[in-house]
């Protein structure tokens, strides 16, 4: 598939999830949000649903978990069009709420549709609900920081899968920040460790926990549970900085063709 494809088919799939009605979350929202970003990217972030300002928007992680999450990808000296940022479910649960198993089965064939198309090396999954997309049965409390194989099913056909805390969370609880920052700065090693396997069509070993780098050093390319709800309702003035920068965008790695 080349580049202007897979653009047209992620913006088909987009308009598909602007007009769905396949649950009743469809009743109470402004805009359904699909997700964006680089159509060549190897590297997906999902997270749990659209907040707030999303449902404003339309577009991922605006609000103030968003501004979290675009300080994390600076740590590593990426940026939120360099890779693809979507949901488990596209439109917003009433109340920022858990969304419930049927609205995630409902949404599931989208993002199915989205990762086949994407084939991505690496999907980061942010929080809990999307954990249990790719990882069942694991605690984020757990799995965070881990590199799992994902399964085909899922849409992503081969591809590992890293999880880490929801950035809302280091909203309601400012120690997880060091542990997201940290958590962050080992997805630049898991993409590499995704690639060779890719490359080598070697099985993915499990529970896999990478190292935490003193210092993020960037390969050349190749081709406690706590809710994790978005907080995007908080003001956007909620502590989002202090966020250490260990790598700049002038040494920033590649990540997509």
């Amino acid at each position: 598939m080349t580049p202007d494809e897979r653009k047209q088919a992620l913006d088909e799939i987009a308009t598909e999830v602007r007009g769905c009605t396949r649950c009743p979350l469809h009743l109470q929202r402004n805009n359904a949000v699909p997700g964006e970003g680089h159509p060549d990217t190897e590297v997906v972030f999902v997270g749990e649903g659209p907040g707030y300002n999303e449902d404003r928007e339309g577009r991922p992680f605006v609000g103030a978990a968003g501004g979290v999450l675009n300080e994390l990808l600076s740590t590593v000296g990426w940026k939120r069009d360099e890779v693809f940022i979507t949901n488990v479910v596209k439109c917003r649960p009433p109340g920022n709420r858990d969304p419930e198993p049927a609205e995630i089965s409902a949404c599931a064939p989208f993002l199915r549709r989205q990762l086949e198309v994407l084939d991505p090396a690496l999907v980061v999954t942010l929080g809990r609900h999307s954990l249990q997309t790719f990882m069942p049965g694991a605690r984020i409390g757990g799995a965070h920081g881990t590199l799992q194989p994902v399964d085909p099913q899922t849409g992503a056909r081969a591809a590992m899968t890293y999880a880490m805390y929801h950035p809302a969370a280091a909203l309601r609880q400012g120690s997880l920040r060091e542990t997201m920052t940290v958590d962050m700065c080992a997805v630049p090693d898991a993409l590499t460790d995704a690639r060779a396997r890719r490359s080598a069509g070697a099985p993915a070993a499990t529970d896999d926990r990478l190292p935490a780098p003193a210092g993020v050093e960037l390969p050349e390319p190749a081709r406690e549970e706590l809710p994790d709800s978005p907080a995007d309702e908080l003001p956007d003035l909620v502590a989002v900085a202090g966020l250490a920068t260990v790598a700049d965008s002038d040494d920033q790695m590649e990540l997509f063709g």
